[in-house]
């Protein structure tokens, strides 16, 4: 049994390229899965997602919370 792994690949237009090398039995079974060559456009995919999502978390007449509520700041916050 192989643990599952990825492997970064490219198509170059002909073939499928492994970026790295790894050792793989003969006819070991691969899933290949592409993505967008704009990663902007996939992080803007998954933020619309999360915000989607997200508003599900939470009630209409859940309440707002302000920075009065706040009982300890993150310092690493630099929102406002």
């Amino acid at each position: 049994f192989m643990a599952l792994i990825t492997v970064p690949s490219h198509f170059d237009g002909a073939r499928i390229r492994l970026d790295e090398p790894i050792a793989l039995e003969r006819a070991t079974m691969l899933m290949v899965t592409s993505r967008p060559r704009d990663e902007d456009a996939e992080r803007d995919g998954w933020y619309a997602l999360s915000a989607r999502e997200l508003s599900h978390a939470y009630g209409d007449d859940e309440p707002t919370y302000g920075p009065e509520q706040v009982r300890e700041a993150n310092p690493d916050y630099a929102g406002g």
